[in-house]
Formats: C-alpha cells, structure tokens, sequence
C-alpha cells in the first residue's frame, strides 16, 4: 500500500550569522531549484467522489461541524459563496486532469469507544478507514479523524496526516487534531512553530486551533490524494516522498509569503480570526496555497 505523509516542513530560510559575535545576523534565501510538478502517467481521480468520515475518539458537535462544513464548502452543489471561497480553491483541481472532482459529504461514523485504544499503527488506521468505507464502492474515499487524545504512529514526529490507496474504495485520508501533541507543527500558524522564528500566531478562524489545523491538513491530502492518488500522478521529488499538489508549497497562505510569515491573509474585524477562504453558512477557512499546473506557480486565493 503505497502512502503519502504531509508533515509541515518550515525551514527554507536559513538564519546564518558570522563568527563574529558582533556580527549582524542575516537571513540568507537559500536558491530552490524550479518548482514543477511532474505527471508521471498514471490516473488521477475525476468526477464524483463521497467522503466517508469516521472521526475516532471524543469530538464535540461543533468541531464535527467544523470539518463536515468545510467539506460541503468545497464542493457547493450550485450553491454560491463569496470570493474567496473554498470551492474556488478547489476548483484549481480541474487544472490537472483536465475535468473537475466534484466531493459530496457521505456517512459519518462516531467512535467514541476507542475501539482500537489511544495508540495506533498505521495498520490500525487503515483498518479504521476501510470499517469508514466498507460496501461504499470506487467512488468512495474514506476520511479518519483521530481526537486530539489519539496518538498514532510517527504523528507529530514525521507526519501530520497521511493519504494512501485502499482497495475496494477511491483511497482515504488520516488526519489527526494535533491541539494536545504538536500543535506548532501541525496546526501552524494557529500556534507557535517548534522551530524557526518564533512570531504571534494567527487567531483560528472557527475558534478551534486543533480543528482549524485539520482543515489545513485535510485540504492539502485531499489535493494530493486527487492529484497523485496512487503515486504516479503529478509530484516532484521521490516517490516515497514527494511534493504534491500543495505540500509543494508548504507554508504559504498568502502573497508575500516567507518562511515563518504565513503571507498576507484576510482579518475578520470582529474576532481578529485569519482567513483566505469563505464556505457555506458564513464559515471562513485559512487554506494553503496550491500549484497551478497552468502558471507552474504556488497559487493563493489573496
């Protein structure tokens, strides 16, 4: 089973100083190579897909609203959100396979119960996924949500999320709320990066800095399970580490962006929450930039 992990790499500035202790410190760009993404010939999903949600362990109503309104978000059915939306974000998708994938919000499925523990494998995530999606078919993709009290192997330490093939389905996506264990790696910017420079977190635009983190998490594997589902679609780098869709662009937000800056996001005056994205029913969403296969650029929807 071939699988793809999303950690939050943010280090592509490096601060150099001078032997000298007098020395002012400077911040040195570091020359990357082109961005470009390959297509490696192999499928890529098209069309409709439902998303089966099973959110594992205890999630109160309002962050299972937060997560199941994002995903409506994305795919409207007719309905129209003010720019910049969600669906809009989603709809540079159609750019790589040359046809849209239209999502739909399928069951939901609630463990509270813990039925595997609070320590889980790989294995165990992917046997979650396919109890998400069983009988559901190869338009189904599975989505796992682990709570914040979830530890599962190599989160925090090597990956924030992970999506992979299942068969009998379209794949499944594991995200975990990082709120408890990592949160300045996997939920930045709502909070203080483990690493690099430290500056103030942005406000979570849905109050929750575990959740609004998921949204993140899952809008980058989303892309990167519709874009190279099966690791051979559109990807840089090698194959059992690749940059997709939107890990390619990994940190950025908005225009301006740099290292440790998220770039230039939109500012709610009422609550001081960022955000770049509208959905349904009023919600905003921070989503990360994504490549254009037309332009060859990182792609931010301000």
């Amino acid at each position: 089973m071939a699988t793809f992990h999303y950690l939050l790499p943010l280090s592509l500035l490096f601060l150099l100083s001078s032997s000298d202790a007098a020395a002012p410190r400077k911040l040195v760009l570091v020359q990357q190579p082109p961005l470009v993404l390959k297509y490696h010939n192999g499928p890529l999903l098209k069309g409709d897909y439902t998303l089966s949600l099973l959110f594992y362990g205890r999630f109160s109503a309002a962050q299972r609203a937060i997560l199941t309104d994002f995903i409506r978000s994305l795919s409207p059915n007719g309905a129209s959100t003010p720019l910049p939306s969600a669906a809009s974000w989603w709809q540079t998708i159609a750019r790589y396979g040359g046809a849209a994938v239209h999502l739909s919000l399928g069951p939901q499925l609630i463990d509270e119960s813990y039925a595997k523990g609070k320590l889980l494998s790989s294995s165990d995530v992917a046997a979650l996924a396919a109890r998400a999606v069983f009988g559901r078919g190869s338009r189904a993709i599975s989505v796992v949500v682990t709570a914040a009290d979830v530890a599962v192997d190599g989160f925090c330490s090597s990956r924030c999320g992970t999506h992979a093939r299942l068969p009998g389905s379209a794949g499944f996506v594991w995200v975990g709320d990082s709120a408890s264990q990592c949160p300045g790696q996997c939920a930045w910017p709502f909070h203080q990066p483990l690493y690099g420079p430290q500056t103030p977190p942005l406000v979570a635009p849905n109050g929750d800095v575990g959740m609004d983190g998921v949204v993140i998490n899952l809008a980058t594997l989303l892309a990167g399970a519709a874009t190279n589902p099966n690791g051979d679609g559109y990807y840089q780098g090698p194959v059992d580490a690749p940059l997709e869709a939107v890990t390619a662009c990994t940190g950025v937000f908005g225009s301006g962006a740099y290292p440790g800056y998220p770039g230039k996001v939109l500012v709610d005056p009422s609550s001081g929450a960022s955000y770049n994205a509208k959905g349904l029913g009023g919600r905003k969403y921070l989503l990360p930039a994504m490549w254009d296969p037309v332009t060859s650029q990182c792609s931010t929807l301000v």
